[in-house]
């Protein structure tokens, strides 16, 4: 792979630990009260944007470390999906940067890691993510061209046999 390039497929293994990272440390940040933490969890999405899990510690660790050790038949999904899930994150993450740093507003900071944070319990726990599903719509809808996933934009066919 390279430095800044993501992987395609992605281990739906490593993106669910990496979310359960995810909702460690913004759960951290909310019940501990502890706002310094938005930079390690903004930092992290913004990495794993550019290079997925090269240069997130985070990615590393799942990756490296916690995948390799769990005992079960991992599956592969498509890159792009995932990389718009760490946007949304990285998007999310930031705004709630901006808005306790900039603008001393802790509590719509926190109200704003509170959907980062039901998005990335639902990824780790029960594997649903949330902009993977919203993905091939996105590409019906034009705003993602079809040529990112072609896997992901034929959702219609899915399931069916090979004509």
């Amino acid at each position: 792979m390279k430095p800044f390039g993501f992987p395609d497929p992605v281990n739906e293994t490593s993106a669910r630990v990496v979310a359960g990272g995810v909702v460690a440390m913004t759960a951290s940040t909310i019940l501990l009260d502890q706002p310094l933490l938005l930079l390690p969890l903004t930092y992290g999405f913004a990495a794993r944007v550019a290079t997925g899990p090269t240069l997130s510690p985070l990615g590393q660790l799942a990756t490296k470390v916690v995948t390799p050790r769990i005992n079960v038949e991992h599956r592969y999904v498509p890159g792009p999906p995932k990389r718009l899930a760490q946007g949304i994150g990285l998007a999310l993450s930031g705004s709630a940067c901006l808005l306790h740093f900039g603008f001393k507003k802790k509590a719509a900071a926190y109200r704003v890691l509170g959907v980062l944070l039901a998005a990335a319990f639902l990824e780790s726990a029960f594997g649903i993510c949330l902009a993977c599903r919203a993905f091939p719509f996105l590409v019906r809808a034009g705003l993602v061209p079809e040529s990112a996933c072609e896997e992901c934009a034929d959702i219609w066919s899915r399931g069916r046999p090979p004509a």
